[in-house]
């Protein structure tokens, strides 16, 4: 037996103080989701950099990363992810979906992805988990109530065929999914770390996306909370390696 090979499907672009500090995202993801004996590769998307055909088959699972573009956008590099999704979904592949990759998955299967009518949903927020969990996610224990890093102002509008509603919340009404036992997507960001919110926060203000007044006051709020990053790390590895 060989050791298993994953892919990180990266979506936006480092920053000196990603790098610098966390490794960039690379590696903010390894110390989220890597093991021992495991080997990890990294594909910018956005440069253009994607797996080969002929390597797909060799990977055990696909993560896809959050991003500061649009998930419902048509750049080039999007819709070839969107044709990578769907293929590897025909080959019934793992993929682990990370706010804008969530979103990518729910798009690419035939859900519709845009503009939350609430707005930004910055910081750290509680999201309600069902009761009744799809038969693939049935034995985890989870909490009715999970805590994570949130920094989105997209949202799944209307989940694909088939797919399944696991997390809720007042402001986004698909906070997770699943999509038989291979896909599973993440609206919140359970890689974060708070001085990592804090810098995506100061990015979508510097780039004029946000108010500033509300961005602050989400940046206040989060330092006295604290998300559930011991559960959402063993939901995304248990998930992704097959242990549910």
């Amino acid at each position: 037996m060989g050791s298993k090979r994953y892919a990180l499907l990266m979506c936006g672009e480092d920053s000196e103080y990603l790098v610098k500090m966390h490794g960039g995202t690379y590696g903010v993801f390894m110390k989220l989701l890597q093991e021992q004996e495991e080997k990890w590769d990294l594909y910018k998307l956005v440069q253009g950099e994607f797996p080969e055909q002929h390597d797909l088959p060799l990977y055990d699972g696909f993560v896809i990363s959050g991003s500061c573009y649009d998930a419902h956008a048509n750049d080039p590099w999007i819709l070839d992810l969107i044709a990578l999704v769907i293929k590897l979904d025909s080959m019934h592949k793992k993929i682990l979906g990370i706010c804008f990759g969530h979103q990518i998955i729910g798009r690419a299967l035939g859900g519709k992805v845009g503009r939350s009518p609430n707005g930004w949903d910055i910081g750290v927020k509680a999201i309600n988990v069902s009761s009744s969990l799809p038969l693939a996610f049935s034995s985890l224990k989870l909490p009715s109530k999970l805590s994570i890093y949130k920094c989105h102002r997209d949202e799944i509008l209307e989940l694909p065929p088939k797919a399944e509603v696991i997390a809720w919340s007042e402001m986004t009404g698909v906070e997770m999914f699943s999509y038989g036992d291979h896909m599973f997507g993440i609206q919140g960001h359970p890689e974060f770390t708070y001085d990592l919110l804090l810098f995506f926060i100061d990015r979508i203000i510097q780039r004029n996306l946000v108010q500033e007044a509300f961005a602050v006051d989400a940046k206040v709020k989060a330092a006295s909370q604290e998300p559930d990053k011991e559960i959402l790390k063993r939901l995304c590895v248990d998930f992704l390696k097959g242990r549910l």
